[in-house]
C-alpha cells in the first residue's frame, strides 16, 4: 500500500493536529466512493465517551475523541493506501470512522483487508489507548469496532450509501457490544453462583511498635482472569446488578479465611451502607457464621467507605448501634475522596478512621499533609476515633505518621496481602 493522504489531518500553524470530521470532507468522500466503485469502513464506537462530556464538558470530550482519531490513524498508517481516510464520524456522535476506498474487482479489501485493520485497531487500542483519556479518566472507557460496505450504486446517492455503509458498522459494533455484555454477566455469574472469590489480607499495623494490630480482608476474583481486581470485579458487579450478592460473598471469604486470624488481632471486614441489612447479617447468623470461624462479634470492625454515599444517617447510626450492642466496631474507609468527608466523620463518630493514601503518600516531605492530618488527629479525639494511614510505602511516611501521633498505618511497606490460611 502507498501512503494515505493528509486531507483529513488540519490544524494551525503551530496547534496540534485535528481530525477532520466526516462533514467536512463529505463531497470528497462522496467522490472518492464513485470514482473507486466500492467502499469499505471500520468504525470505532466511543459512544462511551460521553462520561467525559458530562462530567468535564464538550470541549474535554472532542479532544479525547480526537486524540482516539490520532492514535487509530497512527496503528494503521502503514497499512492504509493513497485516499483512504481517518475522520471522525457524523455530527453528534462519538466515533471514529477509517474509510478505505478500492475498485470493485478487489474483492481482497473486503474478505481480508476489513478484518486485518479490525484486528489491529482493536490490538493497539488495547496495548496504547489507556491514556486517550486522560487527564480526565484514569483508562479509557470500552470501544466497540464494528465494519461495514457498500459498492457504489449509480442509482443511488453516494451519501445515501455511506449512511449505509456506517449504520452497517454501527449495528456490527452494537451486536459485539452486546455479544460481549453477555459474556461478561454469564462470567460474572457464574462466578457468584460457584463462590469463585477469595480473600488476602492486609496487616494493620501499631506505628510506635511496628506489631500487628489487625488484617483488613480484600477480596480477589479468579487468578489469571480480568475479574481477578478487586476494582473490575465490582464494578462489573455494579453493572449487572450483582453488587449485592457479591458483597455478601466477599464477606463470607472474609471471614472464612480468618480462621486463623492470629490471638488478639481485628478483622477489618469491609460492608457496603446498603447490604449492612442483610438478613444473613443479623444477631444471631453473623454470630453463628464468626464462631464457625473461632472469631467473635469483638474481634471485627466493619469498615464503610466513603466513598458510597449513606443516604439517610440517622436511619444508619441505628444499623450501628445495633452491631455496636452485639460488640463490633466501625471504621470509615478512604476518609477524602468520598461524597460527605468530614459530615460522615462527625455523623457515625467511628471507632477507626482510615485516611485515604492520597493523603498518606509523601508526607514525611509534605508540611501541607502534616497540618492536614494534624487537623484529623484532634477531630479523631473529640470523638473517640483512632486514625490509620493508609498507603505507606517508606519507613519515613511511617516516622512521620509517629511524629503526627496516628496510631496505625497500612500499606505495602509491611508487605503485599497475603492469604492467613496456607490451605487456601
Amino acid at each position: 500500500m502507498g501512503e494515505s493522504d493528509d486531507l483529513s489531518l488540519a490544524a494551525e500553524p503551530g496547534a496540534a493536529a485535528r481530525l477532520a470530521s466526516l462533514g467536512e470532507l463529505l463531497q470528497q468522500v462522496a467522490f472518492r466512493f464513485g470514482e473507486a466503485g466500492a467502499m469499505g469502513v471500520v468504525l470505532i464506537d466511543a459512544s462511551s465517551f460521553s462520561v467525559i462530556e458530562k462530567q468535564f464538558g464538550g470541549d474535554a470530550q472532542e479532544a479525547a475523541l480526537n486524540r482516539l482519531g490520532l492514535l487509530v490513524r497512527e496503528l494503521v498508517e502503514d497499512q492504509l493506501g493513497i485516499g483512504d481516510l481517518v475522520l471522525s464520524g457524523e455530527t453528534g456522535r462519538n466515533e471514529i470512522a477509517l474509510l478505505l476506498f478500492r475498485d470493485t474487482a478487489e474483492s481482497r479489501y473486503y474478505t481480508r483487508e476489513l478484518p486485518e485493520l479490525e484486528r489491529l485497531i482493536g490490538e493497539g487500542l488495547a496495548r496504547r489507548g489507556g491514556r486517550v483519556c486522560y487527564p480526565h479518566l484514569r483508562a479509557t472507557p470500552p470501544l466497540q469496532l464494528g465494519t461495514g460496505a457498500a459498492l457504489r450504486n449509480p442509482t443511488a446517492r453516494a451519501e445515501t450509501q455511506l449512511r449505509q455503509a456506517l449504520d452497517e458498522a454501527r449495528s456490527h459494533a452494537e451486536l459485539k457490544r452486546r455479544t460481549e455484555q453477555r459474556r461478561r454477566r454469564k462470567q460474572l455469574f457464574e462466578l457468584v453462583l460457584t463462590g469463585q472469590v477469595r480473600s488476602v489480607y492486609e496487616p494493620i499495623v501499631e506505628v510506635a511498635t511496628h506489631t500487628v494490630f489487625g488484617y483488613e480482608a480484600l477480596a480477589r476474583g479468579p487468578e489469571g482472569s480480568e475479574l481477578h481486581s478487586p476494582a473490575v470485579l465490582f464494578s462489573q458487579a455494579d453493572e449487572e446488578d450483582l453488587i449485592f450478592q457479591l458483597d455478601c460473598l466477599c464477606r463470607r471469604s472474609g471471614i472464612a479465611g480468618a480462621r486463623d486470624l492470629p490471638g488478639g488481632a481485628r478483622l477489618f471486614l469491609n460492608v457496603r451502607p446498603t447490604t449492612i441489612h442483610d438478613p444473613a447479617f443479623k444477631a444471631e447468623a453473623i454470630t453463628r457464621t464468626l464462631a464457625e470461624s473461632r472469631l467473635r462479634p469483638s474481634d471485627v470492625v466493619f469498615e464503610i467507605s466513603e466513598q458510597e454515599s449513606i443516604g439517610n444517617f440517622e436511619i444508619f447510626r441505628e444499623v450501628r448501634d445495633y452491631y455496636r450492642r452485639l460488640g463490633f466496631q466501625m471504621a470509615l474507609d478512604d476518609l477524602g475522596v468520598g461524597y460527605s468527608s468530614l459530615e460522615s466523620v462527625l455523623e457515625l463518630e467511628p471507632e477507626f478512621i482510615k485516611v485515604d493514601r492520597a493523603f498518606i503518600s509523601g508526607i514525611d516531605s509534605d508540611e501541607r499533609r502534616q497540618e492536614l492530618l494534624l487537623s484529623l488527629t484532634r477531630v479523631a479525639e473529640r470523638i473517640g476515633a483512632r486514625l490509620i494511614g493508609e498507603g505507606l510505602d517508606t519507613l519515613e511516611e511511617l516516622a512521620m505518621l509517629g511524629k503526627l501521633g496516628i496510631p496505625f498505618g497500612q500499606g505495602w511497606l509491611f508487605g503485599k496481602p497475603t492469604p492467613l490460611r496456607h490451605d487456601l
